[in-house]
């Protein structure tokens, strides 16, 4: 029987249609590897790309490296106050900083053949740059996010990370701000406590755990939540989140899943937002329907959630 589900705080509803239920194989994608004449991304071609903002070395060579964008979405020049003209027409100009993160010298391996020891020196990479970033004029947001895949937006094959800075909140952000607190106390901390024993489990260490959300709306949708009420990276152990998203990305190598992913948390003026990632595998179309702003998912989180715990397919 299909059911109607929302979201746990925002207006977002799906459609969990379990009658059209597979087996997490019949989601397995085949991936074609295509050649790659120059790949501006490997050791050797730095001159390729925009001058270094920072890295990471190991024995003098660069491990991770960061750079800004070629091709930016944002760059910062003009004016990035946000102005309504005749009621309807609300804009500003593109403004902000557009980097990459180059998670591996090697572009034979994806962010799963990583150890989390690696991971985690990207997440540090992060945070490093969220904490310069924030502080710059004009800057009220820092996205950082990862595409991977055709299917998810990437088009360079060689391992790497996004970060966007810009004048705005995202607005799924904005809304889990508002939502999130109410009567002074966080909703998604009873949220955790309430999924750390649900079928919707996935996996769980000293202080993160993973879970499919309630209302998925991607098969095998999986967020990683800090267990305390931690508002930012910096307060999070890196190890301990590394070592979790290591855990579910071995399980989407199984699937060659293609995926995005983006971390939320609070901004500085902002401490309420519970921080978390949100893990989107890209394994099903959006049809017309799913434009309407509601979304069918043919995978029901807690079958997802089962291949995540056994890793059978």
């Amino acid at each position: 029987m299909p059911e109607l589900r929302k979201d746990y705080i925002l207006d977002r509803w799906v459609i969990i249609a379990s009658e059209r239920a597979r087996r997490p194989s019949d989601f397995k994608r085949n991936i074609e590897k295509k050649h790659q004449v120059l790949c501006h991304f490997c050791p050797g071609n730095e001159k390729y790309t925009p001058n270094e903002i920072t890295r990471i070395e190991e024995n003098r060579k660069w491990i991770i490296r960061c750079f800004s964008n070629k091709f930016p979405a944002v760059i910062n020049k003009g004016n990035y106050k946000i102005e309504t003209h005749n009621n309807f027409y609300t804009f500003s100009d593109g403004f902000g900083y557009h980097e990459i993160v180059v998670e591996t010298n090697d572009k034979k391996k994806q962010l799963w053949d990583l150890p989390s020891q690696h991971i985690e020196k990207i997440f540090r990479i992060y945070l490093e740059r969220i904490n310069y970033l924030s502080d710059l004029e004009g800057i009220n947001y820092v996205q950082v996010f990862k595409n991977y895949g055709e299917e998810a937006g990437t088009s360079v094959s060689h391992s790497h990370s996004q970060i966007i800075a810009y004048n705005k909140i995202p607005d799924i952000v904005e809304q889990e701000i508002k939502k999130n607190f109410i009567n002074n106390k966080c909703n998604y901390c009873e949220i955790i406590q309430r999924e750390k024993d649900s079928y919707r489990r996935c996996f769980e260490n000293e202080s993160f755990i993973a879970f499919c959300p309630y209302a998925s709306r991607f098969p095998f949708e999986i967020w990683l939540f800090p267990k305390q009420h931690l508002t930012r990276l910096e307060e999070c152990s890196l190890s301990d989140l590394s070592s979790i998203l290591k855990s579910v990305l071995e399980r989407l190598k199984q699937l060659n899943a293609p995926y995005n992913y983006m971390i939320h948390y609070s901004s500085k003026k902002e401490d309420k937002l519970h921080f978390h990632i949100e893990i989107l595998p890209r394994l099903s179309t959006w049809a017309g329907f799913e434009f309407s702003g509601t979304v069918i998912n043919s995978m029901p989180p807690e079958d997802a959630a089962k291949f995540y715990r056994t890793g059978n397919i």
